[in-house]
């Protein structure tokens, strides 16, 4: 047993520890927020499931369906110093909730990108559910390591023909600060080991890896979470390296189509994430968003729950010209846009926390540590040497 006092502590938006019972709060109050469908005994391989929108994609699925399955994602575990990261945590509480519901759901630790994590996955399928019927892929990693030739790929943050400059939003003792930050252009090499990471290449590998050991149901269905966004954010995102990416990942979908697997990219709305919040632009953005919207901006777990109906044929397939499942409508809204794009070109030091919900968004950030979490005692010692289900 290893209990202590946790604070907040750390630099920008990265935390050096996580809260072990605000995680696991967060895990119960997702899945309080999902109505519930009888059991249809479905099985899921969601990849990236510790965070964002994976977790929400997790818990809604055994919230709702009841799904059976594996989660795979790669986290740390605590040390002498340093508890756990959040994943670890609301990994540990997810299994829990997947007992409580009767589920046979598994967790792995590991490098989703590894081969050696493939053939571990795939034999436990084969062993416990002999195939399963839904694929959800959500990656959110820094690099990659290329099992088969054990070269290294780092994803930039750059754009794409020209430099750029955006508005910015930090915080310097809990207060917000508006920053100019200028964005470098990409070279050749960046964009391409950017789509190396963070492209179709590796949920391509998992789908014909289940294909060739025969663990695709009748009826099998895969979708990889992606993201377009505003025009606001165009130039870092969509437009950028990151944008190279996801348009790989989106052409990954129409290839594997044509290879008869019924696979879709799923378009979600803006959210606060780990990932998001690490990219210029986007979290003043995202504050922008919830300014304007309330609580008509949709969560993960909503937006999940509405990919979940979607997938198991509850409600029919949200589609876009392009073959996508758009979730992210109520955001490309044109009244929504054109209120954030006023409030963003109003947006200055002086009148920043009134045009944009900046106390939101930093509580929002923080919570992706356990913190700021209703119902949670911060001055009590919580155990942090918590197993890895």
């Amino acid at each position: 047993m290893s209990e202590r006092v946790i604070k907040p502590l750390g630099r920008g938006f990265l935390f050096l520890d996580s809260h072990p019972a605000g995680c696991a709060r967060i895990v119960r109050d997702l899945a309080g927020q999902v109505e519930r469908r009888a059991p249809e005994r479905r099985t899921a391989l969601v990849i990236g499931s510790s965070s964002g929108y994976g977790l929400a994609t997790t818990i809604a699925g055994l919230a709702r369906y009841g799904i059976d399955g594996i989660g795979v994602s790669f986290e740390k575990a605590p040390t002498a110093r340093r508890t756990a990261t959040a994943g670890w945590y609301r990994t540990a509480e997810t299994a829990v909730l997947a007992a409580e519901f009767g589920r046979d759901f598994r967790f792995f630790n590991a490098d989703a990108f590894a081969d050696t994590t493939k053939d571990e996955v795939l034999g436990l399928i084969a062993e416990r559910f002999g195939g399963i019927d839904h694929l959800i892929y959500s990656v959110a990693a820094p690099r990659r390591v290329d099992p088969r030739t054990e070269e290294t790929f780092q994803s930039a943050i750059k754009a794409i023909g020209a430099p750029h400059t955006t508005k910015s939003l930090a915080y310097e003792d809990g207060q917000p600060v508006l920053q100019e930050v200028g964005i470098e252009v990409a070279t050749e090499d960046e964009i391409a080991q950017t789509v190396k990471v963070m492209g179709g290449e590796d949920w391509a590998r998992w789908v014909s890896a289940l294909d060739e050991r025969g663990l695709l149901k009748p009826g099998f269905n895969t979708v990889a979470l992606t993201y377009i966004g505003s025009e606001l954010t165009g130039p870092i995102y969509r437009q950028g390296s990151i944008g190279a990416a996801k348009a790989d990942l989106e052409q990954t979908a129409v290839t594997l189509a044509k290879d008869g697997v019924k696979a879709m990219t799923s378009v979600n709305g803006a959210a606060v994430t780990q990932a998001s919040s690490a990219i210029p632009g986007i979290g003043l953005y995202v504050s922008l968003l919830h300014k304007v919207l309330g609580d008509g901006l949709q969560t993960p777990v909503q937006q999940s729950v509405a990919l979940w109906d979607q997938l198991t044929g509850e409600t029919p397939l949200d589609l876009d010209d392009e073959g996508r499942i758009r979730l992210d409508r109520w955001e490309l809204a044109d009244d929504v846009q054109a209120a954030v794009r006023a409030q963003w070109e109003s947006a200055t030091q002086d009148n920043i926390a009134d045009v944009a919900d900046t106390t939101w968004f930093l509580a929002e950030v923080r919570r992706l540590y356990g913190f700021d979490v209703p119902g949670v005692d911060y001055e009590a010692p919580t155990e942090v040497d918590i197993t890895w289900p």
